[in-house]
């Protein structure tokens, strides 16, 4: 296997070669809104970074009693996110790649907040799970570090979470989100200026007690003999490395990539912060604008985390989050090179290691799922216009349409859309794990409805044109393997504009099969896609045709 390290090269000033795409990623964290823009020279594959953007925006500061996103903060957001518009276009920026993380997913009004950004601003914005985030992590410190094929422990320290990640040159082998982060901590533990001993104590203790089971999930899985490296990203892990080097050094690097310093250092800067006011931190050299009011409690968690890891000292990275939503979005489209195998199938292998565990006759979703995508291909352009990333997403649905199973057979397409909805499939956003479960939901029974509350968490009309589209040939796709015994081996669509009509000749695996299970049951399905489309739909057995296994 090729490894991703290789294959993607990365740096700050590639030159520039005649083909090339830019595009922008922004990150939008619980304490800050950042923004990276790249060139991409598609030839190599490699990106170059031609712009930065930030604001302190603050996402995590929410209502106290209802957990909502302020008002006032949602302002500053969208007039932040209108700015960093301007200028990813004054940079010839082709697209904008947005993903919200914890503050935002954790607040009642966040999908509210989301929706009024596409509104306002014609900006999609991708909510993604703590997991998710973690991968995409692990792609941006992948991108911008030199693993030598030997395994490496990341963590991130962010305002809402802590991400810590076991990978090498090849995978990420451990993938985990605990909610703990700077700012949150910062709100629910220090109350005093400084902090007194009893309330650093509890944050010591709280935050200890929160990390101790990722930690105990990344050492699991280390393999005997394997020592890893320590690589830490994100503000409070930059911060502390840039106060570090101005006292040791005299002066900060111009690149804090590759910076080190101990847990021996930590423990003094974190005695020494802990006696000192916010105002007395907002004056050490270094030190951001801001940065001073949650940097303790950023601290503590690095502290911590690398005291139970047991790691001696940690290397600065400064690739994240942001970067990572450039190298997933370079693997969707094709840039980055097949065989990687395990990037370019995340999706694959995260939406079948769910069908395993809730126990899906994959024999059967594997056959809905090549009819589904075939039906898929012959309609396009004729009855839909939806592209490959819909398709993805009905190929996953096909794959887990059944999984409620698990639960009970009554109501499985509803109990289908609760495990797919709380499953970390990793690959997905937020938005579109709601619709690969909104597809499962609607693969019988009952058409989309407004009504329904599952249809309403859709985010927006495309969305729900989507499920109304797609579901309905996901409903004939499944009525093709109505025995679940392969009775059918092809579907073939003849399209009469004229009429309306819509052909759909069936192929039968056997000679002598009249499929007359199959047929009734794509003549009871046929209606929703009759409805939703305004044609005819018309089965018909081809009992002169040779299967093809």
């Amino acid at each position: 296997m090729v490894n991703l390290a290789s294959a993607l090269k990365v740096s700050e000033a590639t030159p520039a070669v005649e083909q090339h795409r830019i595009i922008a990623a922004i990150d939008m964290g619980t304490n800050s809104l950042h923004m990276v823009i790249v060139r991409i020279e598609t030839a190599l594959p490699a990106f170059s970074i031609i712009g930065r953007e930030k604001d302190t925006v603050r996402l995590g500061d929410r209502d106290l009693l209802t957990g909502n996103l302020k008002p006032e903060v949602i302002e500053r957001a969208i007039a932040a996110l209108g700015r960093f518009q301007k200028i990813a276009k004054t940079l010839n920026a082709e697209t904008i790649v947005a993903v919200a993380t914890s503050a935002v997913r954790e607040a009642p009004n966040g999908k509210d907040f989301l929706q009024r950004v596409e509104i306002e601003l014609g900006l999609c914005v991708n909510l993604i799970s703590g997991q998710e985030e973690a991968r995409r992590i692990y792609l941006g410190v992948l991108s911008g570090m030199e693993f030598n094929n030997q395994p490496h422990v990341i963590i991130d320290i962010g305002g809402g979470s802590t991400e810590i990640i076991l990978g090498d040159s090849h995978e990420g082998r451990t993938l985990t989100s605990t909610k703990i982060g700077a700012v949150r901590l910062t709100g629910e533990f220090i109350t005093t200026d400084p902090i007194s001993n009893v309330e650093f104590e509890n944050l010591q203790a709280y935050t200890r007690g929160m990390l101790e089971r990722s930690v105990e999930e990344v050492l699991a899985n280390l393999q005997f003999g394997e020592s890893p490296r320590l690589v830490g990203t994100a503000g409070t892990i930059e911060t502390l490395a840039a106060i570090h080097a101005r006292e040791k050094l005299g002066l900060i690097p111009s690149t804090l990539n590759g910076y080190e310093f101990t847990i021996k250092d930590l423990r003094e800067w974190v005695n020494r912060l802990r006696k000192m006011s916010n105002s007395e931190r907002a004056e050490i050299a270094g030190m951001p604008d801001k940065r001073s009011e949650v940097i303790l409690g950023g601290a503590v968690i690095l502290q911590e985390a690398m005291t139970l890891l047991g790691m001696e000292s940690v290397t600065v990275c400064e690739r994240s989050l942001r970067e990572g939503v450039i190298v997933d979005w370079m693997l969707t489209h094709g840039l980055i090179d097949d065989r990687l195998r395990y990037q370019s199938s995340v999706r694959q292998r995260s939406v079948l290691k769910t069908a395993k565990k809730y126990d899906v006759n994959l024999e059967h979703s594997d056959r809905v799922a090549t009819f589904a995508l075939s039906l898929f291909d012959q309609t396009q352009g004729i009855l839909h216009n939806w592209g490959s990333e819909e398709k993805q997403l009905l190929w996953a649905a096909a794959i887990l349409h059944n999984c409620g199973h698990h639960i009970s057979h009554d109501s499985h397409h509803k109990h289908s859309y609760y495990l797919i909805r709380n499953s970390d499939l990793l690959g997905y956003t937020e938005g579109e794990i709601e619709l690969i479960a909104n597809l499962a939901r609607y693969h019988r029974k009952s058409p989309p409805k407004k009504k329904h509350e599952n249809y309403r968490s859709l985010l927006n009309k495309t969305q729900r044109q989507a499920v109304n589209n797609l579901s309905a040939i996901l409903r004939l796709a499944v009525a093709l393997d109505r025995r679940q015994i392969g009775a059918i081996s092809k579907v073939e669509c003849d399209y009469h504009e004229r009429l309306q009509e819509l052909m759909l000749i069936v192929f039968p695996s056997h000679p002598g099969d009249d499929c007359a299970l199959e047929l009734w049951s794509l003549d009871y399905k046929k209606g929703v896609l009759e409805e939703e489309f305004g044609i005819k739909v018309l089965p018909i057995l081809d009992k002169c045709a040779v299967a093809v296994s």
